[in-house]
C-alpha cells in the first residue's frame, strides 16, 4: 500500500477540484485542480475557514453548513462563484459528502466540477459530428458540380474557336472565367484533407508572421500583443497554423476597417479536454476586435461552409480555420457582441515539460 504522502501525490492528478473541510468548517486538505479553477494560489489557505474561501460562493458555504449539521450528502448544479478580481466569475456543479467517525459528522468531502467546461465538452462534440456531416455533403455536392463544369468551360473554348467575332469571344471568355471562379470556389468547399506534419513552434513567431502579413495588407491597421512569454513549445502544424490564424485575423481586420482595434493573447489553461482527450495544459490564443460583431442570426452558424456575415464573403474561411485546427488536437469558438469578438483557439500544449 502507497504511504500517505504517495496517495496524496496521486490524488493531486484528479481533474474535480476536491477540496476536504473538517467539523469545524476549515480547510484541510485541496487538490492541484483547486488551483486551476480558482487561479489562485490554494497550498496556503490549509486551516483556513470556507467563510473566507468560499466567500464569493453563498449557496456552497450554505450547503456546506447544512451537510455539517445533518450528515446527508448535497448535490448542487450551476453554483456561481463570483468574480474574486483574479478570475471572472463562473459556475461549477458540486457534490458534498460527509465524512463520519462513528455518529459525528468529522469532515466533508467538496467535489468541484467546472459547468461551463462539461458544456464546452458537449458543444463540441455535437459541433465535431455536424462537420463530419457537413463536410461529407459539401465535397460531395463539390464533386459533382465540378465535372459539368468543366464540360461548359470545354465547350465554350471549343465555341471560341469558331467564333470570327472579335465581340462574340467576349462571351465565351466570361463563360470561361465564370467557370474557372466556380470551379475555385468549389476546390475550397472541398475542405483540406491534408495530414498535419507537427514540429516543435512558438505559437508567437506563427503570430508575429501573420501580423506582419495583415499588417503589410491593411497598412493603417496596428495589431496589439498580449502575449504570455513563459508558454512552454507548441506540436503542431506551422502552415496549418498560419492559415488557420491568417483566416480569423483577416477576418477581425475587415471587422474594424471603419475604425477599430484588434488584440492578440495568449495564455495557458489547464485541465481542459479538447476532442474528447483530457490535456494538463492547454495553450490559448484570442484574437479581440473592437468591429460591429457576429450578426446574431448566424452567432451560432459561422463555423459552417458557406456562412458569412459579409455580402462579399464566400463563407469558408472560419470553415477550413476549424477543420485545420481540430487536425491539430485543438478547438475554436467565438463569443460576441457589438464592440467585443473573441475568437478563442485551445491546443494542447507539451506537458511532458
Amino acid at each position: 500500500m502507497p504511504d500517505a504522502r504517495r496517495l496524496l501525490a496521486l490524488l493531486d492528478h484528479l481533474s474535480t477540484a476536491v477540496m476536504v473541510f473538517d467539523g469545524a468548517a476549515r480547510l484541510c486538505w485541496q487538490s492541484a485542480a483547486v488551483e486551476a479553477l480558482f487561479a489562485v494560489n490554494m497550498r496556503k489557505s490549509v486551516g483556513q475557514p470556507a467563510g473566507q474561501l468560499l466567500a464569493g460562493a453563498p449557496v456552497l458555504l450554505a450547503a456546506l453548513d447544512k451537510v455539517l449539521k445533518t450528515g446527508e450528502p448535497l448535490v448542487e448544479r450551476e453554483v456561481t462563484l463570483a468574480e474574486s478580481g483574479i478570475t471572472p466569475a463562473h459556475s461549477v456543479d458540486c457534490s458534498l459528502t460527509p465524512v463520519f467517525e462513528g455518529s459525528r459528522v468529522t469532515h466533508v468531502l467538496l467535489e468541484l466540477t467546472d459547468a461551463g467546461w462539461r458544456r464546452r465538452v458537449v458543444r463540441e462534440e455535437n459541433r465535431l459530428a455536424q462537420d463530419h456531416a457537413t463536410a461529407a455533403l459539401m465535397r460531395g455536392m463539390a464533386h459533382e458540380v465540378k465535372n459539368p463544369l468543366g464540360g461548359i468551360r470545354g465547350a465554350a473554348q471549343l465555341l471560341e474557336r469558331e467564333l470570327g467575332s472579335e465581340a462574340h469571344r467576349e462571351y465565351t471568355r466570361l463563360i470561361m472565367g465564370e467557370a474557372d471562379r466556380l470551379r475555385k470556389l468549389l476546390d475550397n468547399m472541398m475542405l483540406p484533407e491534408s495530414k498535419p506534419h507537427p514540429v516543435a513552434l512558438n505559437v508567437h513567431e506563427v503570430l508575429e508572421h501573420v501580423r506582419q502579413l495583415v499588417e503589410a495588407e491593411r497598412p493603417n491597421l496596428r495589431i496589439h500583443r498580449d502575449y504570455d512569454p513563459s508558454l512552454p513549445p507548441l506540436i503542431a502544424d506551422r502552415d496549418h497554423l498560419v492559415q488557420a490564424f491568417l483566416n480569423v485575423v483577416h477576418n477581425a481586420s475587415q471587422a474594424v476597417a471603419g475604425g477599430g482595434e484588434i488584440t492578440l493573447r495568449t495564455r495557458a489553461e489547464r485541465q481542459m479536454t479538447l476532442n474528447g482527450q483530457r490535456h494538463r495544459l492547454a495553450l490559448r490564443v484570442e484574437v479581440i476586435d473592437t468591429g460591429p460583431g457576429v450578426p446574431p442570426e448566424i452567432a451560432d452558424q459561422i463555423f459552417y461552409p458557406m456562412i458569412s456575415g459579409r455580402a462579399d464573403g464566400t463563407g469558408l474561411g472560419l470553415a477550413i480555420t476549424r477543420s485545420l485546427i481540430h487536425k491539430n488536437g485543438g478547438t475554436i469558438e467565438c463569443q460576441s457582441r457589438p464592440g467585443h469578438t473573441v475568437f478563442s483557439v485551445l491546443l494542447p500544449l507539451n506537458d511532458n515539460d
